[in-house]
């Protein structure tokens, strides 16, 4: 935008700043593709502040006229691992002290992993007023989710404090690596939105489908067992080796519960996680121009 000045006899009048002109350009390949893309993410980067107060408005609006707002949420987690811990503790014959606190920490996880792909396949069609009324970067949607998703959690881990406390579990330095691999889930929440997102908006059939696959996807992964329950098991032991969500998991949920992690459940989380980065950046690119008459 460039502001200028008429200056008179009675003085400087200011003309306000014109906006910057809309381009309209045709399609000149993927290496328009990516620097359009490229643009979207840095611009959407500069807006974090509108990506923030956007995510807590979806709060306030979710839970309005409510008493206790998001905590409902973490109420109703409370109860149902209670209620589910000393059930599963008696069918795996583990002790309540070691299983209650793996419990809460893998369900609350995979809750939040659960909505980050649910609600982040569909954060550009819940926005297709906003992405048909005005110009704003695509990603601010996708980031919109993540961040909406992560105040939830934040809501959630006071039931993680409760049985820690409860428990006596001590947590020690090495919890701190949940930094790290808390970043990694961001990043893989945001790659994973602008990817399924892109997708969803095309093809609407595809949400049912991903929650369809994550509840198969929950009895298979260790959330509600234990990994080494089938150590013995060749067949059981490839399903969880080769498992992503189990990855993903297990390099968050490992540092939290005190567990040390393998150098090649890191590096697989990883390797996963730039495959997955690549992915979105190729998938946004290609469906970038097309998401406004998409969704």
């Amino acid at each position: 935008m460039v502001a200028g000045r008429i200056t008179g006899r009675t003085g400087t009048l200011l003309v306000p700043p014109r906006p910057a002109p809309l381009r309209l350009t045709a399609d000149q390949g993927w290496g328009h593709r990516f620097q359009l893309a490229a643009e979207d993410f840095g611009d959407g980067a500069k807006l974090w502040r509108l990506t923030w107060a956007l995510a807590l408005a979806d709060i306030r609006l979710r839970y309005r006229g409510s008493m206790l707002g998001p905590f409902w949420l973490t109420l109703s987690t409370a109860i149902m691992i209670g209620s589910m811990a000393f059930l599963y503790a008696g069918l795996f014959h583990t002790d309540i002290h070691t299983y209650l606190p793996y419990l809460t920490v893998s369900l609350i996880l995979w809750n939040y992993l659960g909505s980050l792909i649910t609600e982040g396949s569909t954060c550009f069609i819940a926005s297709d007023a906003t992405i048909r009324g005005m110009r704003m970067p695509l990603v601010v949607h996708a980031g919109r989710s993540v961040v909406r998703n992560t105040i939830v959690l934040a809501h959630n881990l006071v039931v993680v404090v409760v049985v820690y406390a409860i428990m006596g579990v001590h947590i020690g330095w090495y919890a701190l690596w949940a930094i790290p691999a808390f970043c990694l889930w961001l990043v893989d929440g945001f790659a994973v939105s602008v990817l399924f997102g892109a997708i969803c908006a095309r093809f609407r059939d595809v949400p049912q489908i991903i929650a369809s696959l994550l509840q198969i996807a929950f009895f298979v992964t260790p959330v509600m067992w234990y990994a080494k329950v089938l150590a013995t098991h060749r067949a059981g032991q490839i399903l969880v080796r080769f498992n992503p969500f189990y990855l993903i998991l297990e390099v968050l949920r490992g540092p939290i519960l005190g567990e040390p992690l393998t150098t090649g459940t890191v590096a697989k989380a990883v390797v996963g996680s730039v495959a997955l980065v690549a992915l979105a950046a190729v998938g946004f690119a290609r469906a970038r121009g097309r998401l406004a008459y998409w969704v």
